[in-house]
C-alpha cells in the first residue's frame, strides 16, 4: 500500500506530537491542583523526567499515550499498516525504557503511577480521576 502523504507532511504531522504539557498532561495536572495536590512537573535529575512528582506522597505520575508505549489490549495502541517492523521495534524500545525507569524510581523508595490516555475518555475520566486521587493518599495500587 502507497503511502497517502509525501514525507515532508509527514514529518510536518509527526512535528506537532509533543512530549510535554499534552492535554492528558494538562488534564491530570489541574485535577490534581484542585484537589490541593502541589507537584512539580519534568523534574530533570529522576530517571525519566516523570511528567508529576508529588514530593510530599513520595509518589511519581506518568502520564502514557497508549500508542506510544503499547498499552496491552488497547485499540488506541494498534500499529500503522507501513513500516510495521519499524514501529514494533520503536514501541518496543519504549516498553522497555519505561520499565527500567520504574524500576529505578523504585529502588529510589518511589511510589510511580502510570495513566493510561484511554483512561481519559470523558466517559470514564471523573472515576480515573477519583481513583488516582486514592492511590496517590493511601498509597494503594491498583
Amino acid at each position: 500500500m502507497a503511502e497517502k502523504l509525501s514525507k515532508s507532511a509527514r514529518s510536518a504531522n509527526m512535528s506537532k506530537i509533543r512530549a510535554k504539557d499534552t492535554k492528558p498532561e494538562l488534564l491530570v495536572r489541574k485535577f490534581l491542583h484542585a484537589c490541593g495536590f502541589r507537584y512539580r512537573v519534568h523534574v530533570k535529575n529522576l530517571p525519566g523526567k516523570p511528567d508529576i512528582t508529588l514530593s510530599r506522597y513520595k509518589t511519581i505520575v506518568f502520564i502514557n499515550g497508549c500508542f506510544w508505549h503499547g498499552h496491552e489490549n488497547c485499540n488506541r495502541s494498534s500499529l500503522p499498516k507501513t513500516r510495521t517492523q519499524w514501529w514494533t521495534d520503536k514501541i518496543e524500545k519504549n516498553k522497555v525504557n519505561d520499565h527500567h525507569v520504574k524500576e529505578e524510581l523504585e529502588d529510589l523508595g518511589w511510589k510511580v503511577i502510570v495513566v493510561w490516555t484511554c483512561r481519559l475518555k470523558p466517559s470514564i475520566l471523573p472515576l480515573t480521576l477519583n481513583v488516582l486521587r486514592e492511590q496517590i493518599l493511601f498509597n494503594v495500587s491498583i
